[in-house]
């Protein structure tokens, strides 16, 4: 997974869940059955048609019929929400400490969406139990590894409702957690053949068609993909991460750390952040982590090739896999690769 907000800022204490476990038997009915199948001709209560979806851990994840009342990670969320599917809450980064919504909150109205955490480790196991889910939706960086569930209240928050979870690490690519989401949210009721979602998809793929072009036309560009913090500067792996795995299908060339610490990225002290040698970076653009002006401070940050030519560009770490999102972002980096000059 990429480098989580717990360790560039400092953790808040974990939410006491006690009063939810209270709650678990009264609302474990309410996120679903276990033994309903999408399709089989079971009705669940109403005459409704029961609903199961595979997700990607392999899981059969069933209700008795479709969910309504849908808690999700926040940037997951958004993906549905540009599929035209509503989400009751969300867990994850969704407002900035002025009250703005996050990045990885995407087009969502945050005012409208009830916050169960907002950042890494906070999760009110007790609010979500409050707002009767019928199901919770995050994405999976690693095997059997719910992403933004803290590993303390896990279990508890996942007797509540059933839990499905997209892939977006390992051997997954950019355009395969695209399908997926989209699979998802035409399970909960999108519509995959609205005109805004097929022109979305198209840009997306000629987005794509671009960058393969202009990494052609521009051979031998090196990309190093960095997060800045206070002590440490990340290098990431192009290997474990859907975007970057795509990006470097489409023969995107990224600097591949020689230290790689859990799969993601090697640490790097600030003495030591230029050890590898770049035309451009693809900063990390997530709340927590220290941006172009931030890093003005650190001398060694100043002294990289790619910064002195001013060839750095957001990365969307996180990104939101609908294809609106994801075309925007092959897009910026197209012009990135397009535009940048030898330097390294």
């Amino acid at each position: 997974m990429p480098k989580s907000r717990s360790s560039l800022l400092t953790r808040r204490g974990l939410i006491a869940a006690g009063g939810a476990l209270g709650l678990v038997a009264a609302l474990t009915a309410c996120g679903g059955s276990d033994s309903a199948k999408d399709g089989s001709g079971d009705k669940g209560t109403g005459g409704a048609a029961a609903w199961s979806f595979k997700d990607d851990m392999g899981k059969d994840v069933t209700a008795k019929s479709t969910p309504k009342n849908i808690v999700a990670f926040t940037g997951t969320a958004a993906a549905l929400y540009d599929y035209g599917v509503g989400v009751k809450g969300v867990f994850g980064p969704t407002k900035t400490a002025d009250g703005k919504a996050d990045v990885q909150a995407g087009s969502m109205d945050v005012s409208k969406v009830e916050i169960i955490g907002n950042v890494y480790d906070e999760f009110n196991v007790e609010k979500y139990a409050s707002l009767q889910p019928d199901l919770l939706v995050t994405n999976t960086w690693e095997k059997d590894s719910y992403w933004y569930l803290p590993e303390a209240s896990k279990d508890k928050i996942l007797k509540l409702a059933p839990a499905a979870a997209i892939g977006v690490g390992g051997d997954v690519t950019m355009d395969k957690a695209l399908a997926r989401t989209a699979d998802l949210a035409k399970s909960l009721g999108a519509d995959l053949n609205d005109k805004k979602t097929v022109d979305a998809k198209a840009r997306f793929e000629a987005a794509s068609a671009k960058l393969r072009e202009a990494t052609k036309a521009n051979p031998g560009i090196k990309v190093l993909v960095g997060s800045g913090a206070a002590d440490l500067f990340y290098v990431s792996t192009p290997a474990t991460s859907a975007d970057l795995k795509y990006f470097q299908s489409l023969g995107v060339e990224f600097v591949t750390p020689d230290k790689v610490e859990g799969g993601f990225f090697e640490s790097l002290s600030w003495e030591n952040a230029g050890k590898y040698q770049a035309d451009v970076i693809l900063l990390d653009n997530r709340t927590g982590t220290l941006q172009p002006e931030e890093l003005k401070a650190k001398p060694t940050w100043a002294e990289m090739p790619a910064v002195k030519a001013g060839q750095i560009t957001p990365r969307v770490t996180e990104p939101i896999y609908s294809y609106e999102k994801c075309a925007q972002i092959v897009e910026e980096l197209t012009k990135a690769v397009q535009n940048a000059k030898k330097v390294s």
